[in-house]
């Protein structure tokens, strides 16, 4: 009697009380074994990171100790069915991105703050979200925060589950590019160093 407790939750090769249903480990709820932070499998990710933005005259940084103000309703939604957010097409055309190096929203007084990212660029670098919201997550011991312009697009991104892709930005000096591979989308990110 005192062993089929143990045996009960044994069932089907699975541990933690979880249940197959049809073959399949259903999708919803925790996973019964944390994933690693980083997977090796290629993912529907970008090949590379944005091209740079050609040059726009006019473009000036902000004013010392000055914010630059919210987002404008800017639309991204370029096709039927298409997300209204930064997003990348199959093609690796990074729609949004195409404000150029002198975009005040994405202007840092101190670029590099906190050191470069060390943990690998591209689609052969896929990172699991472990935690946090836009303000500061990570993975993998690298923290990140979302750019303050880009807050409204991650909206939808799953913090402790999302799996993530990082890329230099072209453009914008001090931030990279994190694309999220189950929604096809991307937002500015600034690194702020590992444990």
């Amino acid at each position: 009697m005192v062993l089929a407790p143990i045996f009960a939750q044994e069932k089907g090769g699975q541990r933690g009380g979880s249940r197959e249903v049809g073959g399949k480990i259903p999708s919803h709820g925790p996973p019964a074994t944390k994933a690693p932070a980083r997977q090796q499998k290629p993912v529907q990710a970008p090949e590379r990171g944005g091209a740079p933005a050609p040059a726009r005259a006019g473009g000036q940084a902000p004013e010392q100790g000055r914010q630059p103000s919210a987002p404008a309703a800017r639309g991204f939604a370029d096709k039927a069915g298409h997300p209204d957010v930064p997003h990348v097409h199959s093609n690796g055309q990074w729609v949004g991105h195409d404000s150029g190096p002198n975009d005040p929203h994405y202007h840092l007084d101190k670029p590099w703050e906190h050191g470069h990212f060390t943990g690998g660029f591209g689609k052969s670098h896929v990172w699991r979200l472990a935690g946090g919201n836009r303000d500061r997550f990570w993975f993998g011991g690298f923290y990140f925060s979302i750019a303050p312009y880009d807050f409204d697009y991650t909206a939808d991104w799953l913090w402790d589950s999302d799996q993530i892709v990082i890329y230099d930005d072209p453009d914008h000096v001090g931030f990279y590019l994190a694309y999220n591979v189950r929604l096809g989308t991307y937002a500015h990110v600034l690194y702020l160093g590992n444990s």
